[in-house]
């Protein structure tokens, strides 16, 4: 009864209301005024997931929709999570990163159960086509449904991990009378995308609980219980440069070789898939061209982000005027190669000569790269391990190590200074010793061409524990709401478990989510007829752990 009491003290004051972001109109914060009258009042991301179930799951995820949320600026989602929090009277804990956890007591018989840990992160991945015009840092994700799928207007989703953190929100949200839930410990971390900062900067005093649930997986009916560790390494090159001199300035147009049109997406799930690599595509074109023309290579960069295949990349180049049908006739002859090789997977890709982008004659004090620059910085394009290098001898068709060529970019020179060009790539492995193994070679080719190498530390994989009590728990619901068997097993990506749990020693996680396909690329989509059984799915594991005692 004292335990009762000391319940329905917390959730007293609880305020009926969905919390909306604070920029969105006060006429749209509470449930009262969602009625059909009002329904013109909805944000149109709101509209676009009305008839979707579980209808509150995806209000919270259209909210969260309206709010940016790039990696190292989740301020604003997290002053919305604290909002949430203050609304329902329920204890909040902010580390100095930036993680915050949201504690619910428990209810309906599970006040006495161990604490349950929720767990995912705020921060996402934003990609976008190149045509779409769109403000990571100020403008919201635009939701459209298409049949049986959520996708965004031209940019990334948000999915990975909107969908744990609405999870973690609609637990949150759950009546105390009706809702048969343990003790939860929501914690949300904060720039899992670029670095797995929270995970690795969670404050030791964050959590109490010894069972975790990871939200933060995108294949319906598999349970992870295990994920590649990870590294990046940094290349650092400087690049000679030199006027291209007035013969041939007086004789030539500037134009931009472009690639695009390619899939890309998430660097660790899509590996093994044999997708195109824009940056290795444009070093094949550039060296076609040179073939045919005496041309020069101003600058070249591409790929955006660490843990996203490198959908675009473009390279600025001075070509003749007489050369430009030659030119043109060497990327028709790349373009029908690619074709054959890519041509049944990437339907979209593209080589473009685009332009003259200036006309002639150009300055003569235009700039290149020397000839020796551009050498050694294909050369390390060219060189650089890219896809997946080894797949795993215990799990049939697990990729175990790979390498993700990333991205490529470079400075603006001060006037009389050189460029410094940036190639990153991305390490993942399930085995350390391999992980380090390719990230020597990496170091290696970075030498051979005189780059200069800087290697972050490379964060651990989660080892898989096949007796875990909170699988089998997770199997069992499985099995008795869909009647199959789910699959079990790791994920070649990263994760957050393996860190969290060697902060809190005895952490017991699994992870599982709906389906979500092309994480990191604005294909990015979530299955729409999978989130409602994983949803159930969450709801049963956490009754049957209610049932627990200490």
């Amino acid at each position: 009864n004292l335990m009762l009491a000391r319940v329905c003290r917390v959730y007293a004051p609880l305020r009926k209301e969905l919390v909306r972001p604070p920029h969105l109109p006060s006429r749209h914060r509470t449930r009262s005024s969602m009625t059909a009258a009002g329904a013109a009042a909805l944000s149109p991301n709101e509209q676009a997931v009305a008839a979707l179930q579980p209808s509150q799951l995806f209000k919270f995820f259209a909210q969260l929709s309206e709010i940016p949320r790039p990696s190292k600026q989740e301020e604003r989602v997290l002053s919305w999570l604290k909002e949430f929090a203050k609304a329902r009277n329920l204890e909040t804990k902010q580390d100095k990163v930036g993680n915050l956890v949201i504690r619910r007591p428990g209810s309906g018989g599970g006040e006495q159960a161990p604490t349950v840990v929720i767990q995912g992160h705020v921060d996402m991945v934003c990609e976008k086509n190149k045509d779409t015009v769109h403000d990571f840092t100020k403008d919201p994700i635009r939701l459209v449904v298409k049949g049986d799928w959520l996708h965004a207007q031209g940019t990334t989703l948000g999915a990975d991990n909107g969908i744990g953190v609405c999870t973690a929100l609609a637990l949150l949200d759950m009546s105390p009378s009706t809702a048969k839930l343990p003790p939860l410990e929501c914690l949300f971390t904060v720039d899992e995308e670029t670095g797995l900062t929270g995970a690795f900067d969670i404050a030791p005093d964050m959590l109490e609980g010894r069972t975790m649930l990871n939200l933060d997986t995108e294949d319906w009916g598999e349970i992870f219980i295990g994920c590649a560790g990870g590294g990046d390494s940094q290349l650092q090159l400087t690049m000679p440069i030199e006027n291209i001199g007035e013969g041939m300035a007086s004789s030539s147009c500037q134009f931009l070789v472009n690639v695009g049109g390619l899939l890309g997406g998430h660097s660790g799930l899509m590996i093994a898939e044999g997708r195109g690599n824009a940056l290795i595509i444009l070093v094949r074109v550039l060296r076609r061209i040179q073939a045919a023309s005496a041309v020069r290579v101003c600058s070249l960069s591409g790929g955006d982000k660490r843990n996203a295949l490198p959908r675009e990349a473009q390279a600025v180049v001075v070509v003749p005027n007489a050369d430009v049908p030659a030119v043109q006739q060497a990327i028709a002859q790349t373009v029908e190669e690619l074709q054959a090789e890519y041509g049944l997977l990437e339907k979209d890709l593209f080589v473009r000569l685009d332009g003259p982008t200036t006309s002639s004659p150009l300055p003569p004090n235009t700039q290149a790269m020397t000839a020796d620059g551009l050498q050694r910085l294909c050369a390390l394009l060219t060189l650089l391990p890219h896809g997946p290098l080894k797949f795993s001898h215990a799990v049939p068709g697990l990729v175990e190590t790979s390498n993700n060529l990333a991205s490529v970019t470079h400075s603006t020179p001060a006037e009389g200074g050189s460029p410094i060009y940036q190639v990153v790539c991305s390490t993942r492995s399930s085995v350390m010793s391999a992980l380090e193994h390719v990230r020597g070679n990496i170091r290696e080719c970075g030498r051979l061409v005189g780059a200069e190498v800087v290697q972050d530390q490379a964060y651990p994989g989660w080892q898989p524990n096949p007796h875990s009590a909170v699988l089998e728990v997770t199997k069992d619901v499985y099995a008795a709401q869909t009647k199959h068997q789910a699959k079990v097993g790791a994920i070649h990506a990263g994760l957050e478990c393996g860190i969290i749990g060697a902060k809190f020693p005895g952490l017991d996680s699994v992870s599982f989510g709906p389906t979500i396909r092309g994480a990191h690329s604005p294909d990015e989509c979530c299955q729409i007829s999978t989130v409602e059984p994983f949803w159930q799915l969450t709801l049963g594991v956490l009754e049957r752990l209610a049932d627990k005692r200490l």
